[in-house]
């Protein structure tokens, strides 16, 4: 039968082995509590520090699509007001269109309405030439400062401008001049400039052709207001499901990353408690020595 010797260096190595142990998960459950994380190295959990990451990869997805949905609210918004503004200018120059067709009184009366209907094409021109942080939003994908010219003439790059705003939702946050305005003689502001010289020469089937041509502007502007609408709803719609998926992420972080203070709270008191038992059943077994035996 094999027997096994015990001595007193045996005891001392075990004992001071289970002490350093009990003295290392004591430390643990203080640093976690003094971090307030449950993982501070990898070490700690390989599994919970794969998990951890993914979760980060998916909330810093998330967070860009929250950006993304600012960038397209901001430019969706602007091109909504701007194109209700010219709306109303539009509607006006054609009232002003019909008064020089129902016969204004005079020459210096109908030059008065062509003067203000070349007013409301110069102001018309620059709502045209309307930027979204130092970019054209009616010139497509221009790296250039306008959209439009003195002249009236598109000077854009045709291209669509989108934005990613959720994990399968991309929106169009651009509306390029042509498609709203028209374009060459039947662009927006050739029918203004046409539509003064007939008012000021009392040319009343090329004011007719104008207000036909103007209630055509109008409709196109309404669709496109329309559609720019149906994109900014798209938008808020992605927003909330973005604000959703980043509270669901964070709360899974919190989760795997997070210490539970009051579970930690107990087990630091059960670590004290098993550490000062460790010392003291130490100190029960291990050899008196020749001072102890002396006295």
């Amino acid at each position: 039968m094999t027997t096994f010797r015990v001595t007193q260096t045996m005891l001392a190595n075990s004992s001071l082995r289970s002490m350093q142990a009990g003295l290392g998960r004591l430390a643990a459950v203080q640093e976690q509590l003094t971090t307030g994380r449950v993982l501070n190295r990898p070490s700690d959990s390989p599994t919970d520090t794969t998990s951890a990451m993914r979760i980060r990869s998916s909330l810093a997805q998330a967070e860009q699509h929250a950006r993304n949905a600012d960038d397209a609210e901001g430019r969706l918004g602007l091109i909504d007001t701007t194109l209700g503004s010219m709306t109303s200018q539009v509607r006006r120059a054609r009232e002003l269109v019909q008064q020089g067709v129902n016969g204004a009184s005079g020459p210096a009366a109908r030059q008065a309405l062509a003067t203000e209907i070349d007013q409301l094409r110069e102001s018309l021109l620059a709502e045209a030439n309307t930027s979204y942080l130092q970019r054209p939003v009616f010139g497509g994908i221009t790296t250039g400062t306008g959209a439009y010219d003195a002249s009236g003439t598109w000077v854009g790059t045709a291209g669509a401008i989108s934005r990613q705003v959720g994990s399968d939702v991309t929106v169009r946050v651009d509306v390029a001049g042509p498609d709203v305005f028209g374009a060459g003689d039947d662009s927006l502001f050739a029918t203004l400039e046409a539509a003064s010289t007939a008012v000021i020469g009392g040319d009343q089937a090329e004011m007719d052709a104008a207000l036909t041509k103007l209630a055509g502007h109008l409709d196109k502007m309404g669709a496109t207001q329309a559609v720019v609408g149906s994109r900014q709803a798209q938008v808020e719609r992605a927003v909330v499901a973005t604000g959703d998926a980043k509270l669901a992420l964070t709360t899974r972080l919190s989760d795997v990353e997070n210490v539970d203070l009051p579970r930690a709270l107990v087990d630091l008191k059960l670590q004290e408690v098993a550490y000062q038992a460790a010392l003291g059943a130490t100190a029960r077994v291990t050899q008196p020595s020749l001072l102890d035996f002396l006295r």
